[in-house]
This record gives C-alpha cells, sequence and structure tokens, in this order.
C-alpha cells in the first residue's frame, strides 16, 4: 500500500472456502433475530432457518420480508408454514401441477396471504434497498468482512456470529429513514 494506491490482495491469498448467513432484522429494535450460518443455501436451509425463527416466539405473528430468491417461495417453506398455520397437507396440491405448491407464484400468493399469521412480504425486483436486513449486510461488510482474516470457515462463522452479539448489544437501534418522495432531477 502507498499513498493514493488503494489496498489490494497479497497474491498469497488463500480462500479457505464461504459460509451463507441468513439474518432477521427486527425493524422496531434493529437487533438480529435468530441468524444462521451454514456452508449452504438451499430451499431446506431456509426453511430451518425459518423454523428456527419462529420457535423463538411460536405464538406470535410474524412478517418476513424477502426478495424474490426461488427459496424464499419453496415447497418446503410452505409446507412448514401451512403445518404452523393447521393447514392440513393434502390441500395443498402437488408442485408443478395443482394448488398452492403449483408454482412460485401460487406459492408466493399462499406466503403472502395477509390473514395468515406467518406471512412474507415480497419486495419487487432490484429494490433490495427497501429491505432493511440489505442495509445491515453492508454494515456487516465494512465493519467485518471487508479486511477480514478468518483461519477457516468455522472462524469466519464464529467471528460474525460475535459481530451479531456483539451489534445486538451496543449498536441494535432502528433505522430512520430519510428518503422524501422527492424525484430527482
Amino acid at each position: 500500500m502507498r499513498p493514493g494506491r488503494p489496498e489490494s490482495r497479497e497474491h498469497e491469498y488463500i480462500r479457505h472456502g464461504t459460509q451463507c448467513l441468513t439474518a432477521n432484522f427486527e425493524v422496531a429494535t434493529g437487533a438480529i433475530v435468530a441468524p444462521t450460518v451454514e456452508s449452504t443455501r438451499t430451499e431446506d436451509d431456509f426453511a430451518a432457518h425459518v423454523g428456527k425463527t419462529i420457535a423463538t416466539d411460536a405464538g406470535a405473528g410474524w412478517i418476513f420480508v424477502a426478495d424474490n430468491l426461488t427459496t424464499h417461495a419453496s415447497e418446503t417453506l410452505v409446507i412448514l408454514v401451512a403445518a404452523m398455520l393447521g393447514t392440513p397437507e393434502p390441500t395443498l396440491g402437488q408442485k408443478g401441477k395443482s394448488g398452492i405448491l403449483q408454482s412460485v407464484r401460487t406459492r408466493q400468493a399462499f406466503l403472502a396471504d395477509p390473514t395468515h399469521r406467518i406471512r412474507f412480504v415480497y419486495v419487487p425486483k432490484h429494490t433490495s434497498w427497501l429491505n432493511q436486513v440489505e442495509i445491515w449486510f453492508s454494515v456487516l461488510s465494512r465493519r467485518l468482512l471487508k479486511r477480514g482474516n478468518f483461519r477457516s470457515t468455522d472462524d469466519l462463522r464464529e467471528q460474525t456470529l460475535a459481530f451479531i452479539n456483539y451489534h445486538n448489544r451496543v449498536h441494535a437501534k432502528p433505522y430512520r429513514w430519510t428518503y422524501t418522495g422527492k424525484m430527482a432531477a
């Protein structure tokens, strides 16, 4: 590094693997709730994460804000939410053929039903800035990941969870939106 020249990685840099963070941003407090750090992000992983999150307060109403990733409207997730809502599984239909499970659109409609105690709100494409957890991910990236040094995926997982615990204790607060709705000229 020299003045006027940005930092770069050394040629000896070795990538030891990755981890997938699935997190919930509680808008009322600014805390991260029930984070999951794993090596994959399959539909089973996401459904298990949602189940773990709901288990933190099983009787509460839950609204999850999500993007349009297909794992956020998967067959596994619909079956999990339906079971928690007491919807009989035979009424769900069959993936690709009929009923609620037929397509991503029908699964999203079921998961977004405003009468459900557990529901999802899907932000439009290219509007990740509307999802406050995405804003928090940028904080995580700047404060931990950008110049982080992790010896293994286990170390990355531990440091990520430690950062989340620190954030929840020290920095958690609701975000203040400053957008006024005026169009740029």
